[in-house]
């Protein structure tokens, strides 16, 4: 694979892990204000995200399977580094969501 479409992949990861990040720091504020039905919608929304970012990099994994040679590039890094943080935020606010709907029940 050369240089150009890794970048492109690497991007892609990016960008949508970022729109996701954006999303689940949205959901949190909804959390705060007890909107709970907004910060799901959220969290559904940043999921999505997940998924389009979490796409792009099974492509290249099964590229890699199937035998292609990937130079790794420190974009490369990064962006998985960003995918993998935002997996683990989104899961933590999920977590977060029903801490703060049970809590909103004993009130």
């Amino acid at each position: 694979m050369d240089s150009e479409k890794l970048q492109e992949i690497a991007f892609e990861i990016i960008l949508s892990s970022g729109d996701a990040r954006t999303l689940v720091h949205e959901s949190f504020q909804h959390m705060r204000d007890g909107s709970f039905d907004a910060a799901q919608q959220k969290l559904d929304d940043a999921n999505e995200s997940l998924v389009k970012a979490h796409k792009a990099q099974t492509g290249l994994l099964q590229e890699y399977a199937g035998g292609e040679k990937i130079e790794m590039e420190i974009i490369m890094v990064h962006a998985q580094d960003h995918l993998m943080t935002t997996m683990t935020l989104k899961e933590v606010a999920a977590e977060m969501l029903v801490l703060y709907q049970r809590q909103a029940a004993i009130k």
